[in-house]
């Protein structure tokens, strides 16, 4: 089919509400990968441990990080390429390397916690309920098991739906329970006072470095939106062989080759680009002011019905569970340990995929024997790429089954939920200012300045600057804080 034909039979996409929410995905996906451990186990252990000292940090986490994240969809939809891609054209591929390292770091240590917080769920409710005392461990391989499983036999929108059914429940359950017994007014002047109490430091990193979720997570979610194959991501290739745009070659990267220029696309393919771009940069939005509401919600209810208390242990997530029962009563607990299973699920399960997505994307990237062999997709396989061992879809599942293992392992030598929770969402924190740079920085040097529609206004740039210099300097005060025991502004 010729080209320009079709460009003019591209499908608009429904832009009433209706439509909207059934387009809706990658950004509530986000959304849901960061509620369960930053919400259901940080900001309890901040509320109970704290009150309301760290409330000033859910704000300033959701603010100064927005853009870190936005960039990452920004450009995927703007280009039809990953962000990965992008880092590709940098002097020797060093941020590809560096998030390589660092995404094989997190599948071990940052998988264990999430894994950690769903196996805390599953824990509470077998001892609790069937008196069985199995290591939380077990569980956490279990769930671990029953993930990868579904993963590579490609049935996950059934766990999808469900997720994002018993997460609905996650947030009416809690906004109920909070309505019950709100905080004081009073309480609310805390999101305006920074406060730093004695022993707060690794919580502090926690807010910052996992609300909404890691900035590392804004490369899996360009994944995704490539890998949906919706507005440039689905024409991209249609471009190039048209002459349209420039073929990419990742051993020859030049940002040139990234660029489109939307004005060559017809009327029709534009307005198909346009809409798909405002259905993402919604859908990102709402799943941010969904994440900000629960996030704040457990904080403060944990101030109220736990305060003071350490939040630690296994039996973590009942200790949590307990506000729902000494409020409101037994039967609005097990909703709540249902949707917490949901979102803590949810978060691992989404790790499993995302993880060994960027890494398989990496070596796409760095080695001429994987890029021979790209994809992941099932529609893409080949005998080739299942059968060699350096295919990117090879690469993707044994980084899968080495997270596995891994977490499961750091679970057993240290089996302390709350604790493995805090330091991966520290480790997110430190290596997030590099990334937030770079997406910024891709953004606005490969989306053409005059494309009015996808390239950033000057508010939009202006903000995004200075959010990730406060974003940086608070990283910086954190580090000092605990490597080099220089405190600022507080204990």
């Amino acid at each position: 089919m010729p080209g320009r034909e079709a460009f003019d039979r591209l499908p608009l996409p429904d832009m009433h509400p209706r439509g909207l929410l059934r387009h809706f995905g990658p950004g509530l996906i986000l959304m849901m990968t960061g509620v369960g451990t930053s919400h259901l186990v940080t900001a309890p252990v901040a509320g109970g441990r704290f009150e309301y000292a760290l409330l000033w940090c859910i704000p300033v986490a959701y603010i100064f990080k927005y853009y870190g994240f936005e960039m990452a969809f920004r450009f995927t939809n703007a280009t039809g390429r990953s962000m990965l891609d992008a880092y590709t054209t940098a002097p020797g591929k060093w941020p590809v390397w560096y998030v390589l390292i660092t995404t094989v770091v997190q599948c071990a240590l940052g998988q264990a916690g999430r894994l950690a917080a769903a196996a805390a769920v599953l824990y509470y409710v077998v001892s609790q309920y069937l008196g069985l005392g199995l290591p939380a461990w077990v569980y956490g391989l279990g769930l671990g098991v029953v993930a990868v499983g579904i993963i590579l036999y490609g049935r996950y929108a059934a766990v999808e739906l469900a997720t994002k059914v018993l997460a609905g429940m996650l947030f009416v359950s809690t906004v109920g329970v909070y309505l019950f017994e709100p905080a004081p007014l009073s309480a609310m002047g805390h999101f305006f006072t920074v406060e730093t109490p004695v022993g707060s430091w690794l919580t502090v990193a926690a807010f910052l470095g996992l609300l909404p979720t890691g900035i590392d997570v804004s490369l899996q979610a360009s994944e995704w939106g490539k890998a949906k194959r919706v507005g440039m991501g689905r024409i991209r290739e249609q471009m190039e062989a048209d002459g349209l745009a420039r073929r990419f070659d990742p051993f020859a990267p030049r940002a040139e080759d990234l660029t489109v220029d939307v004005s060559k696309l017809p009327a029709h393919a534009q307005e198909y680009c346009r809409r798909w771009f405002r259905i993402g940069l919604w859908d990102f939005s709402l799943g941010h002011v969904v994440s900000f509401i629960l996030a704040t919600i457990f904080l403060l209810l944990a101030a109220v019905w736990l305060y003071p208390s350490e939040v630690a242990g296994n039996a973590v997530i009942g200790e949590i569970a307990r506000i729902f029962t000494d409020s409101i009563g037994p039967g609005m607990m097990l909703v709540f340990l249902l949707g917490a299973f949901a979102a803590t699920f949810s978060t691992a399960f989404n790790y499993f995929d995302g993880w060994p997505r960027v890494v398989g994307a990496c070596c796409r990237n760095l080695f001429r024997s994987t890029a021979a062999l790209p994809g992941i997709a099932a529609d893409e396989l080949s005998d080739a790429k299942r059968g060699t061992a350096v295919s990117e879809y090879n690469i993707y599942r044994i980084t899968m089954l080495y997270s596995l293992v891994a977490s499961v392992l750091i679970m057993v030598g240290l089996p302390r939920p709350v604790f493995l929770v805090l330091v991966s969402s520290a480790l997110a924190l430190f290596i997030a200012p590099v990334m937030y740079f770079l997406n910024l920085y891709y953004c606005l040097t490969v989306i053409p300045k005059t494309d009015t529609v996808f390239y950033p206004s000057l508010a939009v740039r202006a903000f995004a600057w200075f959010s990730l210099a406060v974003f940086t300097a608070l990283t910086a005060i954190v580090i000092l804080a605990r490597v080099f025991d220089v405190t600022l502004f507080g204990a």
